[in-house]
């Protein structure tokens, strides 16, 4: 993890400039989410090495009540198109230092960026079949292979609520952990007391960062 991270900061132009050709942010705007996304590895990366267990407290001086962290297996992870570097490591990253596997879904509008991200990976030594990235056209068929097969022990979704709720009814089935970070409608409140050129800044900079396509972006 801590190489791939190191590659990544050592190809943020490349990841930049790869992410705007597709998903057409700003490049400083792409420069910065590479970096930030490269954040989270470099994160986990360190994490994992905390990745402890517990001794309880009993009730009986005969009795040791012990708890150990295990990876709960592989993750199906779909991303976002809004985002596609630091939602891809924000979920990878942590399910990796976990020890799990990981199948990534990456939006049919820019897989460009998981796959740069899959060949850092690679060229950083990470195994075979450990980071898995699957493209399509059509996302529905591969969503729905995610969410039935039994290997998949969790799934998490960035994207909307109505696909959220329909990945979690169909996550039933096989009982899967489940993670989601479903769509906003975040008001923007400005109080009688506050600077209103600050808050005019301030207003502007919520709703039209990234070009206004983030789920807490300012809309009331």
């Amino acid at each position: 993890l801590r190489r791939w991270y190191e590659l990544m900061l050592a190809n943020e132009q490349d990841l930049a400039a790869i992410m705007t050709a597709e998903q057409g942010k700003p490049l400083a705007e792409a420069l910065g989410e590479v970096r930030y996304g490269a954040s989270f590895v470099e994160w986990f990366a360190e994490e994992g090495k905390r990745v402890y267990g517990d001794v309880i407290p009993s009730h009986g001086s005969d009795k040791r009540i012990i708890t150990i962290k295990q990876p709960v297996g592989v993750v199906g992870a779909i991303t976002p198109w809004n985002f596609p570097n630091a939602m891809i490591t924000r979920k990878v990253s942590p399910a990796l230092a976990a020890g799990c596997t990981v199948v990534i879904k990456p939006a049919e509008d820019t897989p460009l960026s998981a796959l740069a991200l899959a060949e850092l990976a690679e060229r950083a030594g990470m195994p075979k079949g450990v980071l898995n990235i699957v493209t399509a056209l059509d996302p529905v068929p591969v969503g729905e292979e995610i969410t039935a097969n039994p290997q998949v022990r969790k799934v998490s979704f960035t994207g909307s609520t109505e696909v959220g709720k329909l990945l979690m009814r169909q996550s039933a089935d096989t009982v899967k952990k489940v993670s989601l970070e479903l769509g906003g409608n975040a008001p923007f409140i400005v109080f009688d007391d506050a600077d209103l050129e600050e808050a005019v800044a301030g207003a502007i900079a919520c709703k039209y960062r990234n070009a206004g396509q983030t789920c807490v972006c300012a809309n009331r």
